[in-house]
């Protein structure tokens, strides 16, 4: 089976720092993959490396068959992916609708637009209670729904998905890994990251533990979760 997105040899560095050392990664179609690791291994360089946001020292970023690297985010936005960032960063001052008519910059035809987000306030009804609410005042549960949204406005093939569960009370991020699993059902391909490695390997395909800016291991959940040191660092086992 070919591979949707294709990372090999990928090198992320800030100036003296190697924050990212000769990853390997693969992704199909209609799969959801995961790369836990702590706080500093370089899970945030990689989903910004693919998506243009860090040039990379080295590696190739293949979506499709065509290489990524090298493009702006505008650009490889325009081939279908898109991202979900670490924190949310929505448009604070501006509404849940003006949010997510700007997340479909690759899209500009308004009735593509309105009927878009027609679709996604079904998915999100709390949304389309507060469509003319300012962002900022959602809750931290509404605003990584409306980020979620946001991203889904350009119809992506590829969902890039950083620390979903962030900052969000317990059974907030259940419900957001169940989102995870909706949209993934939808038929769009998600890479995430995580260090709630048991909520994202509830809903991956498969997974990859990073540490230091280098693959340690990968597999199915079921075969990486049996792992001594995911039990014992992220399971609590």
């Amino acid at each position: 089976m070919s591979a949707l997105l294709e990372v090999a040899g990928l090198e992320v560095a800030y100036g003296a720092v190697r924050a990212v050392k000769g990853v390997d990664l693969v992704l199909h179609a209609g799969e959801i993959r995961v790369i836990l690791g702590a706080n500093g291994a370089g899970k945030t360089s990689i989903l910004k490396a693919i998506f243009g946001l860090v040039k990379p020292r080295a590696g190739r970023i293949a979506f499709q068959g065509q290489e990524l690297r090298g493009l702006e985010p505008h650009e490889v936005g325009s081939r279908g992916v898109a991202w979900v960032p670490e924190g949310r960063q929505i448009w604070a001052t501006l509404t849940v609708r003006q949010n997510l008519v700007m997340g479909a910059f690759v899209n500009n035809k308004r009735a593509a637009v309105e009927r878009r987000m027609a679709e996604l306030f079904d998915r999100f009804p709390i949304l389309a209670e507060r469509r003319s609410q300012l962002a900022g005042s959602l809750s931290g549960g509404e605003q990584q729904m409306l980020a979620i949204a946001r991203a889904l406005m350009a119809e992506p093939k590829l969902l890039l998905m950083d620390e979903p569960s962030l900052g969000l009370a317990p059974l907030i991020i259940r419900r957001v890994f169940d989102l995870v699993r909706e949209i993934n059902a939808s038929g769009i391909s998600i890479l995430m990251v995580e260090q709630n490695a048991r909520q994202s390997l509830r809903v991956a395909n498969w997974a990859y533990l990073l540490e230091n800016g280098a693959i340690a291991g990968s597999g199915s959940p079921a075969a990486l979760a049996s792992t001594e040191e995911i039990r014992r660092v992220y399971l609590g086992g």
